[in-house]
């Protein structure tokens, strides 16, 4: 098959999965299962798609949750980006580096988590509500509260969701 339909291919399947991902979990009213969702589909996308694949999906995630009426506002979605980002781009320059063991998974896991929780919650909490939106410090509280411990949890949970599937989903890739 060709690289580029394969490439396509892979990438849509994935949105799409974490377009339904948001649609089904939404109705939970529960972020940390719907974060923990998509931070798995990242991962994942990553991970049995590639680099670029994984990118795409980071990027796409919050401008669907957003259209879809369960994202943030508009002025936050580059910072989300940001952190989708930084968690593809962890897990995949440390896994992919002199072969796949189980600390360089570990390590994707922890470090993965870490980075996106602190670059959402600089960018957010630290930057983007008090500089670019200076909202009421209720409000400012509250969306405060949604990007800061919780985005730690629910990449950990997705990563840790990871874990236990890729395996899995590597040797069906095999057979």
């Amino acid at each position: 098959m060709n690289k580029k339909v394969l490439w396509i291919t892979q990438t849509a399947i994935c949105i799409a999965l974490l377009i339904a991902a948001q649609i089904i979990t939404s109705s939970f009213a529960n972020t940390l299962i719907t974060g923990s969702i998509v931070n798995l589909i990242l991962i994942i996308s990553v991970m049995i798609c590639g680099f670029t694949s994984g990118i795409t999906v980071a990027i796409v995630s919050p401008v669907f949750a957003r259209l879809l009426g369960i994202g943030p506002l508009w002025t936050l979605i580059p910072f989300i980006m940001l952190g989708n980002i930084s968690i593809v781009a962890i897990w995949h320059f440390i896994t992919h580096r002199n072969g796949r063991r189980k600390m360089q998974y570990i390590l994707a896991w922890l470090l993965g988590a870490v980075t996106k929780f602190l670059v959402q919650y600089i960018g957010i909490v630290k930057f983007a509500i008090p500089v670019l939106l200076q909202l009421p410090e209720k409000k400012a509280t509250m969306v405060s509260a949604a990007f800061s411990l919780p985005q730690l949890v629910t990449a950990l949970v997705g990563g840790t969701l990871a874990l236990v599937i890729l395996p899995i989903v590597k040797k069906a890739e095999v057979q």
